[in-house]
């Protein structure tokens, strides 16, 4: 397993270590179940692989997992109801809950606060990336716990720049909707090619030409 463990696994096996829930061993199993679902995702990922990442029997992860589904929903469950929705809420709040002069500094705020938080939580993003749109219980708990909370946010900020004439006048869910598809292709676009070697890729560029894509297109 790596060396280097990524703050939201640590969050997460401490909290099952805290309410005395998990061993060592499931600890490890755990760990390495992450690192091969977003390896491989759910379908290439197999517990005999997982069991020897973590050093264990495979008929050890069966003793506490019935399938290798309920392996996946130990993870990511827990993760979005206990632990991911407030560390994503904690790690945003910041950008948030500040007064930006114009919408584009708040733009540029918001891309370069996400891709912090995506380049400490790479196995996170690829995970919920690879499995949301095949699991409706994630699905469910994304959308109650996490998306209200930030939409509730994101929509003041907008509603002010609505106010001073400085967006044009949409329902809030259609700004958001806009904001997301442009800054995720982004995202994705850099997180899975621009940092390829060899990749033609000026990252300030390509930042600084999505912000004023969006701005274009919301201008009043």
């Amino acid at each position: 397993m790596t060396d280097a463990m990524e703050p939201w696994i640590e969050e997460l096996l401490q909290a099952g270590t805290n309410d005395g829930n998990m061993t060592a061993k499931q600890s490890r199993i755990v760990e390495a179940a992450i690192e091969v679902f977003a390896e491989k995702g759910y379908a290439g990922s197999s517990t005999n692989e997982i069991a020897q990442r973590a050093g264990v029997a495979e008929g050890t992860i069966f003793r506490h997992y019935k399938t290798k589904k309920d392996l996946l929903l130990s993870i990511v469950t827990p993760a979005v109801v206990k632990m991911i929705a407030p560390f994503l809420l904690r790690e945003f709040r910041g950008v948030l809950d500040t007064e930006y002069k114009s919408y584009d500094d708040f733009l540029r705020a918001m891309i370069e606060n996400r891709l912090q938080f995506l380049e400490r939580n790479l196995s996170l993003f690829k995970i919920v990336l690879q499995e949301f749109p095949f699991h409706s219980d994630l699905q469910e708990q994304l959308q109650k716990v996490v998306f209200s909370q930030v939409k509730e946010r994101l929509e003041k900020v907008i509603a002010k720049f609505k106010a001073e004439g400085k967006l044009v006048d949409l329902p809030s869910m259609t700004i958001i909707r806009l904001n997301v598809s442009a800054i995720m292709g982004y995202v994705l676009f850099r997180t899975f090619f621009g940092s390829r070697e060899g990749a033609l890729w000026d990252d300030e560029r390509e930042r600084e030409a999505t912000i004023t894509f969006i701005m274009k297109g919301l201008a009043p």
